[in-house]
């Protein structure tokens, strides 16, 4: 088997150490969504997400309950960037469009990266990516609502994370779920 191969982990506490994460998920008719984020954090086996609640992201999460968080290797920043101003809402919401935001429909080509199929949810997997966690949302929570101007325009969304893939070199010899312990 091949170091650059994805297998299957399920450790004990999920403990990842990220500035990026991108999240998969599926548009309306069936093609994918690719979103940068640097709001996320883990619990046990759960994530927390922050995300606008407007973005394309957040709304085929809520629609589906779905999504694949795709860690990227530090190597990565290239193909990041280049989704960085990039939204798959069409036409784009002034805010983003005054930021520079353009729609992108394909950022599969857009990033270079390309598809896995996923396990146990619809989203597809970033190839490239070392890490890649199948997740279901749990729960979704309004923040900032003490604010009535930025009520709504904010979410925290709970995922549980499914299933794992990582790249065999990254796994510890002898621990099958990854670490010791």
């Amino acid at each position: 088997m091949s170091s650059s191969e994805h297998t299957i982990i399920s450790p004990a506490i999920l403990y990842w150490g990220t500035l990026v994460v991108l999240i998969t998920s599926e548009n309306e008719d069936k093609t994918s969504n690719i979103a940068p984020i640097s709001s996320a954090w883990w619990l046990g086996h759960s994530c927390m997400l922050g995300i606008a609640a407007d973005g394309k992201t957040a709304q085929n999460m809520l629609r589906t309950k779905e999504c694949v968080l795709n860690l990227p290797s530090d190597s990565m920043g290239e193909h990041i960037n280049k989704l960085a101003y990039t939204t798959g809402v069409n036409p784009v919401p002034d805010w983003r469009a005054s930021g520079g935001y353009t729609f992108v429909k394909d950022k599969w080509t857009r990033a270079g990266f390309h598809p896995q199929p996923s396990s146990f949810v619809t989203p597809l997997r970033i190839s490239e990516c070392p890490v890649q966690m199948e997740c279901q949302v749990v729960q979704v929570n309004g923040i900032r609502k003490d604010l009535p101007d930025h009520s709504g325009l904010l979410l925290a969304i709970e995922v549980r994370v499914l299933r794992i893939h990582i790249l065999r070199n990254l796994r510890m010899e002898g621990h099958p779920n990854g670490r010791p312990g």
